[in-house]
């Protein structure tokens, strides 16, 4: 198979991401040789929950949106899959149904890879299984880290560490300003970290009143980094 068609800037989020970048050169190109290329439009469904697992999945741009559906029926964003993840993997080693839905969060593209391309790349590469081991290993303690956050740390706090994830992930350095490049409304952000948007929206005016951040009508701009790091102390 021929190594999928990407863009520059696609390539290269693959290629640098944290968990692909540790692999061999040898798993990478068996990955990438098993890959198509499928590109979605901003709401565009990836994976409804419920339903059976055929693929696995590396973000090369945009961004994921996972959510669920509360007792009230409304849509609640859990979070948002970046440049350079992989994900899918968890329902293809159990078998089974999807747990979330998925959608394109802003026009994404995506390497997808079929479960029956999946278990080849598994019992040709032993080094895959323990690199996806590492991988939930990674997952695992990133949930248990939010769980305590959520239960020991003030608003202020898991905003500002959630922020400093978003300009990691999404920020562009203009100067000294980074500016966040995903594009998420209050609504989205306060769902992230389990609180109503009024409260966020009073963070974030705070925030913005102590030269940390500025709040534009699509985006936000992060003032001074250390300001930010120093709010997650708190």
């Amino acid at each position: 198979m021929n190594t999928p068609i990407l863009t520059i800037d696609e390539r290269h989020n693959i290629d640098a991401g944290a968990w692909f970048s540790t692999l061999s050169a040898t798993l990478r190109s068996a990955i990438l040789a098993r890959a198509t290329v499928r590109r979605l439009a901003d709401g565009a469904p990836l994976a409804a929950r419920g339903a059976p697992a055929e693929d696995w999945v590396g973000v090369a741009k945009g961004a994921v949106r996972v959510s669920s559906v509360s007792l009230s029926g409304k849509q609640v964003s859990l979070t948002y899959v970046e440049p350079g993840t992989w994900f899918g993997d968890i329902a293809l080693f159990d078998g089974l149904p999807r747990t979330h839905d998925a959608t394109a969060h802003g026009p994404t593209t995506l390497l997808i890879i079929r479960k029956a391309d999946f278990r080849e790349l598994l019992s040709q590469h032993v080094e895959l299984y323990d690199a996806l081991l590492r991988l939930n290993c990674r997952r695992l303690r990133l949930m248990f880290n939010l769980i305590e956050d959520l239960n020991t740390k003030p608003l202020a706090a898991r905003l500002a560490k959630q922020l400093l994830l978003l300009a990691k992930s999404y920020g562009i350095e203009q100067g000294e300003e980074i500016r966040i490049g995903l594009q998420l409304a209050q609504e989205d952000l306060a769902q992230l970290l389990g609180a109503s948007r009024q409260r966020v929206n009073q963070e974030l005016k705070e925030l913005e009143r102590d030269g940390v951040l500025r709040v534009e009508p699509t985006r936000l701009v992060v003032l001074s980094r250390e300001k930010l790091m120093a709010v997650t102390d708190r």
